[in-house]
Order: structure tokens, then C-alpha cells, then sequence
């Protein structure tokens, strides 16, 4: 037997999947833009989490933050350093985000960027 949901939780759900069908409205571009930026500091940084992308990017690019990061890890670039740091975001209350630092995969794919770049010029 499934348990009913409350009043409030199907409102909650409701607006859940309306914001995350307005993210998903936004352009491919606009993620590809996003993961760009969590590449450039992975690259950069030893270890980082959402707090300081956030402050990095502009409100849009905010939604795509978890997908970029999900995509990243999935595609070995970054990795879990097993640490969680409070959230700075409002939204969120301060609950527990995770910090990632760059995959040796993600330093071995910079180096063969950074090759290419050298040779074209």
C-alpha cells in the first residue's frame, strides 16, 4: 500500500517539477557554459563545491549546477572527496553540500588540452 501525500507535499512536488521542467526548457548551450565553468575550476582550485561556483556564475546558470557536476563525475573528470561543506545558498538552509577536486582522468584530459593548444599555436 502506497502512502498518500499530504497536501503540502504534492505542492511541493508540484513546484519541484515545474522548476525542474524550466531548467530543462533553458539551451543545451547554457549546461555546456556551465560545465565549462566547473572544469575551469576544478582546473584551478584543489577542491570546490557549489558555494564557490555559485558565486562565480549568473543567477541562470544556477539550475544547471547539479546536472554539470552529475555529468562530470559520471564522466570521470571529477571526483568525491568525501567532505561536505554547509551550504551557502538560502534556498537550501545550510544543509550539507559535497566538495570534488579534479579525477586524475579530468588532470590527464587537461594535459592533452593544454598540449593541443600549444601545438595549434
Amino acid at each position: 500500500m502506497t502512502r498518500r501525500l499530504s497536501v503540502a507535499e504534492r505542492h511541493a512536488a508540484a513546484e519541484k517539477d515545474f522548476l525542474l521542467a524550466e531548467i530543462a526548457d533553458q539551451s543545451s548551450w547554457d549546461q555546456f557554459l556551465v560545465e565549462q565553468a566547473v572544469y575551469a575550476v576544478a582546473l584551478n582550485e584543489d577542491t570546490f563545491s557549489c558555494n564557490l561556483l555559485r558565486e562565480l556564475l549568473p543567477e541562470l546558470g544556477h539550475g544547471f549546477l547539479g546536472a554539470a557536476i552529475n555529468a562530470m563525475r559520471q564522466g570521470g573528470l571529477i571526483e568525491h572527496t568525501g567532505q561536505y561543506v554547509p551550504s551557502t545558498s538560502q534556498a537550501t538552509h545550510g544543509h550539507p553540500i559535497a566538495v570534488w577536486r579534479m579525477s586524475i582522468k579530468g588532470s590527464e584530459v587537461a594535459a592533452i588540452r593544454t598540449a593541443r593548444r600549444e601545438n595549434a599555436a
